[in-house]
């Protein structure tokens, strides 16, 4: 069986982490694949969106695979080749140019936060149980994770959830700005499939500049990233994709983007 396993249904790719008799629990080897399909899924043309899921319903991921941590964090040099890895794949998530969103039922805990967190959007089932147990393992959280925390549910839930190692529930998940969508478990496949065939219609070359536009917002816009977002409006202006959005605004019919 293949613990990481790739879909494709038209323009939208599906990364699903795979070990459910084991909650999806992720192992060193996954984490390492995780980041290796994201390279390679980002480089694809033919792929406009991707999702990040668990196996089943009663998991998205359970967090990492403890059971490894005698061998591979047993010390500190493989505590930081393992934090290498694993950092590898969040970042691979976390920069890939193409919308990513995280599926989730059931429990999204540890680094599988993390993998939620570099995403997007997250869009849960009802039911669906959060939380960061690090205090519980004596870990300190990587930074980079730590910063997609604060930015998406501010400081103060940050270290609520941090400090406490506490289970968040749906609806307090909802609230605070975690997630983006809770929905019955029946209705959440299909309505993210359906969310990302509507993003995938739209000029990618668009999307892909409002994802680093918000990215560089959230870093802060220096003078050398404000010239790179300029360089991308003019390529976008200049674009085939421009004229056929304009061709078919005035025609009043729908677009059809290529991606140049």
């Amino acid at each position: 069986m293949t613990d990481i396993l790739v879909r494709h249904d038209g323009p939208i790719a599906t990364v699903v982490i795979n070990r459910p008799k084991l909650r999806n629990a992720i192992s060193l080897a996954m984490w390492t694949e995780i980041a290796r399909v994201t390279e390679r899924l980002a480089k694809d043309d033919s792929v406009r969106a991707i999702v990040y899921r668990g196996a089943g319903r009663d998991a998205f991921a359970s967090g990492a695979d403890i059971s490894e941590f005698r061998e591979n964090r047993k010390d500190t040099a493989t505590a930081l080749r393992y934090n290498e890895q694993t950092g590898a794949a969040y970042r691979g998530i976390h920069d890939c140019p193409k919308p990513t969103v995280a599926m989730i039922f059931g429990f999204c805990m540890g680094g599988a936060m993390a993998i939620a967190m570099a995403c997007d959007l997250r869009f849960a089932a009802e039911g669906s149980k959060f939380g960061i147990p690090a205090a519980k393992l004596n870990i300190i959280y990587p930074a980079d994770p730590v910063g997609q925390l604060v930015d998406l549910v501010g400081p103060a839930y940050a270290r609520d959830i941090l400090y406490s190692a506490r289970t968040v529930g749906d609806r307090e998940a909802l609230a605070m700005g975690f997630i983006q969508r809770l929905l019955p478990p029946d209705e959440l496949e299909a309505y993210t499939y359906d969310y990302l065939r509507q993003v995938a219609e739209n000029a990618p070359g668009s999307v892909r500049g409002s994802k680093l536009t918000i990215q560089y917002c959230l870093q802060g816009l220096n003078g050398e990233r404000r010239k790179r977002l300029t360089e991308l409006a003019i390529e976008a202006f200049e674009s085939e994709d421009y004229r056929e959005g304009t061709r078919a605004f005035l025609e009043k019919r729908a677009p059809k983007f290529q991606g140049r």
